[in-house]
């Protein structure tokens, strides 16, 4: 190639935006493709297939970034083993990402400290890998802003917002009570999300006990026929990973040798 048409490329691709990875590695593919002799076909394709790899890695990172999930709850961090079989099995069905399409709840069940959190995170950054959009948020701060955006009067606007992202991921649902007018809001979200949107939760509280988040039966059963109605309901039944790490780390009690006896 022309050491003299060099900087006309380089200002060509840069003004048809091409990646910074595309405008350096051009010239080398170009030295490959005259080795090998290819195609003039061949050469471009290969110029395309690395510009697109690279604008969907980008893309990656900045969903993952607008994620706002936890970057050390990863699937590969995640002791699967502790998972029965049937429910490892629903796992690896969910990481294929197709229940988005349907627009299907996952709704995950434990004690506190099972792993229900890092479990959902793990799926989470495996579906932006697959190129979904995931979005995570603790229920109260998701509460809070939900209020706020109400008194402001732009409450619709701000369900709109979420509505970007395939996966809204709400997590211990009913670790804080909420007072009547955070339930109001939380039911309004599952409503307007109700077979439009993907909702992945976690509660410490099964079904039954439900009235203590949304305070009265009618509403209750209303949430609860919203989200199972296309759901996929997992009860993970596991030990704390936290009293179980405890108790692992715990140092032996040191035996100490009776004294000389006297």
């Amino acid at each position: 190639m022309s050491e003299l048409i060099k900087p006309q490329i380089s200002k060509s691709l840069r003004l048809l935006h091409l990646s910074r990875h595309g405008r350096d590695h051009y010239g080398t593919q170009g030295a490959l493709a005259a080795e090998e002799g290819w195609t003039y076909d061949r050469y471009l394709f290969r110029l395309c297939e690395m510009e697109l790899d690279q604008r969907a890695q980008r893309k990656r990172q900045r969903w993952l970034q607008a994620s706002k999930l936890p970057r050390e709850k990863m699937l590969t961090t995640f002791d699967r083993s502790r998972l029965k079989k049937n429910l490892d099995r629903q796992l690896a069905v969910l990481l294929e990402g197709d229940f988005l399409d349907r627009r299907d709840n996952v709704l995950l069940f434990d004690n506190p400290g099972s792993g229900k959190t890092h479990l959902l995170c793990a799926l989470g950054h495996e579906l932006i890998m697959k190129g979904r959009t995931v979005y995570f948020l603790p229920c109260v701060l998701l509460v809070q802003r939900l209020l706020i955006a109400k008194a402001e009067l732009w409450l619709e606007k701000e369900l709109k917002r979420l509505d970007k992202f395939e996966a809204l991921i709400i997590d211990d649902i009913a670790y804080v009570q909420q007072n009547r007018d955070e339930m109001e809001v939380l039911f309004t979200l599952l409503a307007h999300r109700y077979e439009h949107r993907s909702v992945l939760l976690t509660s410490n509280l099964v079904f039954s006990q439900w009235e203590k988040i949304f305070k009265d039966p009618m509403t209750t059963a209303a949430a609860i026929d919203r989200l199972v109605h296309h759901s996929v309901i997992l009860e993970l039944n596991l030990s704390s990973y936290r009293m179980e790490a405890a108790q692992k780390s715990k140092p032996e009690e040191m035996a100490i040798p009776p004294g000389p006896e006297s």
